[in-house]
């Protein structure tokens, strides 16, 4: 019976989640699996990848085949470049302590481009929020000078009207209206 290693999709539209399973070939998609794997979330980001490492190690050496993205999975999580590791050691490239030590490099390398990912993202995300807060602020400070423009003529044009509304009062105006009248 052919195996492979593949995603079995579930979640609702435009938020996939997915399962990691080890399946017959013949199965469909989302058909009966021999066992889960893992879980696949690309919602997230970075995407959270949860895997039994020692499973699909298994799987993997008993011949199961990944499909094009569970191959990307398993080489994110160091899978295959264990397997690799392991068919060096059969073919006496190297020895198990120096495939250990080769494999420990390689996942504190993995965690550390991991960890500068999130802090990248999470700095990134605190930048965009004080240049959103300073954007606002300006905005803030634009309006209330365009409102303290707009009401600033119109006090100084009611300061002018009442200057020329007051009647001026005058010896020789009054004497003319009561002797005109």
């Amino acid at each position: 019976m052919a195996t492979k290693i593949r995603l079995q999709r579930h979640g609702k539209k435009g938020k996939p989640f997915y399962h990691v399973v080890v399946a017959d070939s013949r199965a469909p998609r989302d058909g009966k699996f021999i066992e889960r794997i893992g879980s696949y979330n690309p919602n997230t980001n970075p995407a959270t990848i949860i895997l039994d490492f020692e499973k699909a190690l298994n799987w993997l050496n008993t011949g199961a085949q990944p499909t094009d993205t569970a191959r990307t999975l398993l080489s994110e999580e160091g899978v295959l470049y264990k397997k690799h590791l392991q068919g060096g050691v059969k073919k006496g490239a190297f020895d198990e302590a120096k495939a250990e030590e080769l494999f420990a490099a390689w996942v504190e390398g993995k965690n550390a481009q991991v960890a500068g990912k999130k802090a990248g993202l999470a700095s990134s995300k605190e930048e965009t929020k004080k240049a959103a807060l300073a954007a606002e602020a300006k905005k803030k400070a634009d309006r209330a000078a365009a409102i303290a423009a707009k009401n600033a003529p119109v006090a100084e044009e009611v300061a002018e009207e009442e200057v020329v509304e007051a009647p001026e009062v005058t010896e020789g105006a009054e004497n003319t209206e009561e002797t005109e009248g």
